[in-house]
């Protein structure tokens, strides 16, 4: 077979290109649990081959045991956020005129010693100062109070069938990979050059390693937040406790936000109704997991996947911007794509200007 000339070779990796591009375009967007399905068995091949090697169990057997671990976490986590986070975030949206109340009862009280101390101030100023802020914080109010729940919890109850359809058939596939992991990737391979196949190979396993350990020192580092969150509420809010260290554990996962966003509006909100001390004891709790997790994170980071602070940061920052909040983790992982790419010499970047 004749070797294709650079020009051939030019229109057959256009058509790819465009081949691939019109997949995402068309194609991915229906066909989403099974693109996750793929990328879980991937992330779960790992651990089938560990299993299968250690105890010399048979692949679909060690296949079959990483799948219901998989689906086990997955159906413990799925049943402690519907029952408790989005019970409680119902009852606090149900709450929350109540909360404006407060707050306006508070505001009240900073207008009369606003007054008190603006005596000296012009008239119109001050005036307009009050006009403003109540204008904002009955804005505020009107529009919890005009929001239709029920409406709301109705469309969100519809929209379960759907999605029941969507985990059916994404854990279908997922097993089912899972168990054609070996054979998919030999007849891959078929289609490559042996050079190729020994960069890909490399480029694959190394991807295989990194993303492990990236899923690794995420849990690894969110441990830790939930234990330092967990016995700080416990001193503070005891009652709560539990609950709210769940809450933080869960969103401690999205990397740059953290607990920060829990506990900030927490801590603020106690201290507008007057409550100072319970205030800063909970603000003081956002700081110190801040820092807990500014320290612990690089280090597991650097150690687990080799990434620089200032890279996984950029990262995440693009991936947010151009993907949304999935891009918070695609970002990451595009990245140590790059980084295994051109270890294995697919790509080059030795290059001068």
């Amino acid at each position: 077979m004749k070797p294709l000339t650079p020009r051939k070779r030019w229109i057959v990796y256009t058509l790819i290109t465009l081949i691939i591009a019109a997949l995402f375009i068309w194609i991915l967007p229906i066909s989403l649990p099974i693109v996750f399905a793929l990328l879980t068995a991937f992330f779960l091949e790992p651990a089938v081959r560990m299993l299968q090697n250690r105890f010399s169990l048979k692949r679909n057997f060690s296949a079959f045991i990483i799948f219901m671990l998989f689906v086990i976490l997955m159906g413990m986590g799925s049943y402690l956020l519907v029952t408790k986070v989005v019970a409680s975030a119902i009852n606090f949206i149900e709450n929350s005129p109540m909360y404006i109340s407060e707050v306006n009862n508070v505001w009240d009280d900073i207008e009369q010693n606003f007054e008190k101390a603006a005596q000296d101030l012009p008239e119109e100023f001050v005036i307009e100062i009050n006009h403003q802020v109540n204008q904002f914080l009955e804005s505020i109010r009107g529009k919890l109070l005009e929001k239709n729940y029920v409406e709301t919890l109705t469309s969100l109850v519809s929209l379960i069938p759907s999605y029941l359809v969507s985990i059916i058939v994404y854990l279908i596939t997922l097993f089912l990979f899972q168990l054609e992991f070996p054979r998919l990737r030999r007849q891959f391979y078929s289609h490559l050059t042996e050079k190729t196949a020994e960069k890909v190979h490399f480029m694959t396993t190394r991807l295989s390693y990194v993303v492990f350990g990236f899923m690794k020192a995420q849990f690894l580092v969110s441990i830790v937040i939930f234990i330092a969150a967990l016995t700080g509420l416990y001193i503070i809010v005891p009652d709560v406790a539990l609950l709210m260290a769940f809450i933080i554990w869960i969103i401690d996962f999205i990397p740059i936000i953290g607990s920060i966003v829990i506990l900030g509006p927490w801590a603020i909100y106690y201290l507008l109704i007057g409550n100072i001390v319970l205030g800063t004891k909970l603000a003081v709790l956002a700081v110190i997991l801040l820092i807990i997790r500014r320290t612990v994170e690089p280090k597991v980071m650097g150690h687990h996947i080799g990434l620089s602070a200032l890279s996984t940061l950029i990262a995440m920052y693009l991936g947010l911007k151009l993907l949304g909040p999935i891009g918070f983790i695609v970002g990451p992982l595009i990245l140590i794509l790059f980084n295994s790419a051109k270890e294995a010499g697919i790509v080059k970047t030795n290059f001068k200007i």
